[in-house]
């Protein structure tokens, strides 16, 4: 690394730069909630009147500085703007940008979603419960080594290729959920006539909502390898990280053990449903797996899903402190189930859609950790990878 060298961060980076937006123009807008956990891509913007928040050109990075949205990983590369447009979002993001000639936009993005600067972001974070934030000056005043711009650019590009697939793989999955939904909207929402023959019963008939344990009381024990713990925040983020508690696999056994390909659903707290791709991993308390020995995975993950803005809504009914629905409720969801026959045609046209999703999911999973593992390394200047000669 001899011809990396040492620099204080605000030297390199420009922190927050400055832009103007005229107060009520219209303008887009990157709203938190399309920054996804561990995603480069923004995932959509609105257009809106500007009345403040930070604003950003493309290339720049967005990181959240706010608890818990830092740590569920809402950290983005801008790329939706036109040339010399300028957006805005949240005055809960800061805004990170490159120095021409000394630093590459890319490769910035990097270093900030690295585990690394993550953490120290994070530990630095001050204020009160559940309203945290990070404290800018101490990123400002880091000191990092920096290797010469031509490196900055081979380490960016290939974390980029590895992000871009990753990119590819979401887009075609999006489209092929849009696909899936759409066949079982036409067959049980709003065609139902097409069905032919069907009985009626409700989400239990259908499947086994098995809840979680409070894992917390099965930590592994001497030199055992633990697996991370699923609960709400990993379900949400699709996948485990560094700050994932572990437990025993041998104590949970295989009847608690998440796997690629399970359907998750949170009751308790954030309610969502969704397909776990993010490796083995146990299931927490206040998290159900949803599992059938006789209809397909995707006609009780759609029929869970179809009732999932009713759960959310009794859940927000219930709100004390943490909102959840009962089995009752469970048992109170009407489906409508085909006979043999019919549900066999839709499972020869859907079956191989929903597979898809998940082959796509978990090569995703698989190229993220990969990534990962690079960035760790090339960061720190490894040359086992062939950047210098």
């Amino acid at each position: 690394m001899s011809e990396w060298k040492k620099y204080k961060l605000s030297d390199i980076i420009q922190f927050n730069p400055t832009e103007k937006i005229v107060k009520g123009a219209i303008a887009k807008k990157v709203a938190m909630e399309h920054l996804q956990p561990f995603t480069r891509e923004i995932s959509g913007y609105e257009f809106a009147p500007f009345a403040g928040g930070s604003k950003f050109r493309n290339c720049d990075t967005i990181m959240a500085r706010i608890t818990p949205c830092l740590e569920n990983g809402k950290t983005a590369y801008v790329s939706i703007l036109d040339n010399d447009e300028v957006g805005f979002g949240s005055t809960e993001y800061i805004v990170f940008r490159n120095i021409d000639g000394v630093t590459d936009s890319k490769y910035i993005y990097y270093l900030v979603t690295s585990p690394w600067f993550r953490n120290i972001a994070i530990k630095s974070m001050v204020g009160s419960s559940g309203r945290q934030r990070v404290q800018q000056s101490v990123l400002e005043d880091l000191e990092i080594d920096l290797p010469p711009m031509e490196e900055q650019k081979r380490i960016a590009g290939i974390l980029s290729a590895l992000d871009d697939k990753i990119e590819l793989n979401r887009r075609i999955n999006a489209n092929l959920e849009l696909q899936a939904q759409t066949l079982f909207n036409h067959w049980f929402v709003e065609n139902t006539e097409v069905l032919g023959n069907f009985s009626t019963g409700n989400l239990t008939d259908i499947a086994n909502y098995l809840n979680g344990l409070a894992m917390q009381k099965f930590r592994p024990e001497n030199d055992e390898q633990g697996i991370p713990v699923l609960k709400i925040k990993e379900l949400g983020q699709g996948q485990c990280d560094a700050s994932s508690d572990l437990c025993s696999p041998s104590a949970i056994g295989e009847k608690y053990t998440v796997s690629d390909g399970d359907i998750i659903f949170s009751w308790s707290g954030t309610l969502l449903v969704d397909i776990w791709c993010g490796g083995i991993c146990g299931l927490n308390q206040h998290l159900f797996k949803v599992t059938s020995d006789k209809y397909p995975q995707w006609f009780i993950y759609f029929w869970t899903k179809h009732h999932l803005d009713k759960f959310i809504r009794i859940a927000k009914d219930k709100a004390v402190t943490m909102g959840h629905i009962r089995r009752g409720d469970l048992e109170a969801s009407k489906v409508m189930i085909p006979e043999k026959t019919v549900l066999e045609k839709q499972n020869a046209m859907i079956a191989p859609i929903y597979d898809a999703i998940i082959s796509n999911r978990i090569e995703s999973h698989h190229l993220a950790k990969l990534r990962d593992t690079l960035l760790l390394k090339l960061m720190n200047g490894e040359n086992k990878y062939g950047l210098r000669n």
